[in-house]
């Protein structure tokens, strides 16, 4: 069942909505203001939110870029519902990467219309693009991100649940193997042979994984530049990041994204 978020601060054009999607055969969402919405959304990832732009805490225009910012929310097909109307507005929410724009009072089949024409078009999208793009990320050994479920990366192992799960909530921090062992309750040196021995690789190896993996999908989904990227995966300093990408891939971050994305643009032109 598809899920929708409806980010909408009318009560009763927020029931409307929510009520008019479930008896279409969606689960439905709602949220009353955009701080809550971008929550939810976050929370949940829908597969379509729809938002009004006049709503409190946070406009739609600012959940808008939120969600394009953030690497699990960055590919949710996002509909405005609103009141704003005019050429400026529609263009703002268009180029910020709106997927479609209806102006208020709009009927339920132009909602519901506009719905069903954003899931083919994400359909179409998936069935051209998501397997010349795994493949691309199984080629640079990258085939254990999964975009729906960040954790994935992660082996499955009862023993460092704990040691993965820290790590899945901090990366974006400067953590070392002092924070990690303190978290679980292990000494450094106990936990980095326990880790070694289960996974073959050290503590610090899999924090680098989980932020180069972050790193690639930021890289492949916004248009972020490298050193913002770097900070937001956890890196203070650049350099050390630039460092441990070459080591990782060969190449530079910037050469690694030209190269993947002209790659899926002629994919795309020969699908």
């Amino acid at each position: 069942m598809k899920k929708i978020l409806v980010i909408e601060d009318a009560a009763q054009t927020r029931s409307l909505f929510i009520e008019a999607l479930q008896y279409e055969g969606f689960s439905a969402i709602g949220a009353e203001n955009g701080l809550i919405g971008l929550l939810k959304a976050q929370q949940y990832l829908p597969d379509l939110i729809i938002c009004e732009i006049m709503v409190p805490e946070l406009d739609g225009y600012s959940i808008l870029k939120e969600l394009r910012q953030n690497y699990s929310t960055a590919i949710i097909p996002l509909i405005f519902v609103t009141v704003r109307t005019t050429r400026s507005d529609i263009r703002k929410g268009m180029e910020l990467g709106a997927d479609d724009y209806l102006t208020k009072p709009c009927t339920l089949e132009e909602l519901l219309g506009a719905i069903a024409a954003c899931m083919r078009k994400r359909a179409t999208l998936q069935q051209c693009y998501t397997a010349p793009f795994q493949t691309a990320i199984e080629r640079l050994s990258a085939d254990a991100i999964n975009l729906s479920d960040s954790n994935s990366i992660f082996p499955f192992n009862s023993q460092l649940n704990k040691v993965f799960h820290f790590i899945e909530s901090n990366y974006q921090q400067p953590i070392n193997l002092g924070d990690i062992a303190q978290e679980v309750g292990y000494s450094p040196a106990y936990l980095t042979n326990l880790v070694r021995r289960q996974t073959g690789k050290t503590v610090q190896g899999w924090i680098i994984e989980r932020r180069m993996a972050a790193a690639r999908y930021l890289l492949l989904f916004t248009s972020e530049t490298v050193e913002d990227i770097a900070i937001k995966v956890g890196y203070q300093n650049t350099v050390h990041f630039f460092r441990q990408f070459r080591q990782h891939h060969g190449t530079t971050p910037q050469v690694w994204r030209k190269t993947q994305l002209d790659q899926d643009k002629a994919d795309q032109h020969n699908c």
